[in-house]
């Protein structure tokens, strides 16, 4: 994995995945330095989730559908667009469900909990079902973020139960359709070590 984090970028679709990295870090600095903490914080969570398509050895489009994806999310929440744009909220939750548990299934295959894509034990049923549980489990930690930010940082958060329920039906689901996307669709290098 350390090689492909090492790895140089060949063609536009890597640089591109690349400077999305490099938003995300000056991302925090602007917030930090103009913004809130809490900005700034929330703009942090979204560094690891940029980095690990890297190391994975994740394909440049779906590292670009990563990266743009947890950007627009963090970014979303920095400039209240969960608030004021109507259905916004289940539109992210849906698609950036969606991405981060086909990318926990990749996660998963490297630490030799379930097969890689492409392997000879490979089925795209455990794909579907691995996907929609991890999302789940992350819409469920992610709801726990947010009400843990309300509660102990800043009422500003918005949380009710229906938007919480609410979020977690739309991430199921969007991890449901990206089960089918990790069932059907190459996610790393054909060379990912």
């Amino acid at each position: 994995m350390k090689e492909n984090f090492l790895r140089a970028p060949h063609g536009v679709a890597d640089y591109t995945a690349d400077a999305l990295r490099v938003v995300g870090v000056l991302g925090v600095v602007v917030a930090a330095i103009w913004s809130t903490p809490t900005d700034a914080g929330i703009l942090a969570l979204a560094l690891p989730a940029l980095m690990v398509p890297r190391v994975l050895g994740m394909r440049a489009w779906a590292d670009i559908l990563l990266g743009v994806t947890v950007l627009v999310a963090a970014g979303s929440n920095v400039f209240d667009l969960y608030r004021t744009v109507v259905g916004w909220d289940l539109v992210v939750h849906f698609v950036c469900t969606g991405v981060i548990a086909s990318t926990g299934y990749l996660v998963l295959a490297r630490c030799l909990v379930v097969p890689r894509q492409g392997a000879a034990d490979f089925r795209k049923r455990t794909a579907i079902v691995v996907c929609t549980a991890l999302g789940l489990a992350v819409s469920a930690i992610w709801e726990m973020i947010e009400w843990a930010g309300r509660t102990f940082i800043t009422s500003e958060i918005f949380v009710t139960y229906q938007d919480t329920i609410g979020d977690m039906a739309v991430g199921g689901l969007g991890a449901f359709a990206a089960g089918i996307g990790v069932a059907f669709l190459r996610l790393e290098r054909a060379d990912a070590a």
